[in-house]
């Protein structure tokens, strides 16, 4: 069996909520990494993922390259995200369980790396659980040790708006490939996955329904989708 969780970095958009009502009516759970000057710009839409019960993690505030930051910048970009989402979770009325978080880019910030994962566990950020990952190079890279969350396979759809060598068959052709350039091929035998998809109205306006496209051929391919898990710090 070939299982997954799926993540979706900077939320909230305009098209967020049309996006969580897909998830809801296939139930299919998903961590959303949420930028806070996006949720700012977005914020009822913002709330209706919470409130529909989705975990809502940080992934910054003003979306950085971290190893652009002193550590003092880098953190505190963190805490005025935190700040958000707290009035966030309040404002729905929805205890905030759980906080994951995600460096943008996946920038874990350079020189201030080990810095910085000290600060997110010192902060009882939580770990999403990784531990059956079937990948030797997580941990010879030692991601099993880190607090944040990275991902095994981006669909890189960000990419369609700006990128006119980037289509769609790209994306079909990468789902496919036994041997992506980066991560681990998305099909196999008994495979589980850290799923990156983002919420950008970009693609949206290029190709409607993205997300439901990807999704549904994972699903046509055998692939389940696991609830989110934790470890805590």
């Amino acid at each position: 069996m070939n299982t997954a969780l799926l993540t979706i970095d900077d939320i909230a958009s305009r098209n967020t909520p049309a996006l969580v009502d897909y998830l809801t009516e296939k139930s299919i759970p998903a961590i959303f990494f949420a930028v806070g000057m996006n949720v700012e710009k977005y914020y009822e839409e913002a709330l209706y993922a919470v409130k529909k019960g989705f975990v809502v993690g940080n992934h910054s505030y003003s979306h950085p390259g971290f190893s652009s930051l002193s550590l003092e910048e880098a953190t505190a970009d963190i805490e005025k995200c935190e700040t958000v989402l707290n009035k966030l979770y309040r404002d729905a009325g929805v205890a905030r369980l759980y906080r994951p978080f995600r460096f943008p880019y996946g920038d874990k910030g350079g020189k201030n790396k080990a810095a910085l994962q000290q600060y997110l566990k010192q902060q009882h950020f939580d770990k999403v659980d990784d531990t059956r990952l079937p990948y030797p190079w997580w941990k010879e890279s030692g991601l099993h040790r880190d607090i944040d969350t990275l991902w095994t396979f981006d669909f890189e759809e960000y990419r369609l708006p700006h990128d006119p060598a980037f289509t769609k068959d790209s994306i079909w052709a990468k789902m496919q490939a036994a041997a992506p350039s980066s991560g681990a091929a998305l099909y196999g035998e008994n495979q589980r996955h850290i799923l990156l998809l983002h919420d950008h109205d970009e693609t949206e306006a290029v190709l409607p329904r993205y997300y439901q496209l990807f999704i549904e051929e994972l699903i046509k391919n055998g692939i389940t989708f696991d609830a989110p898990q934790f470890i805590r710090q």
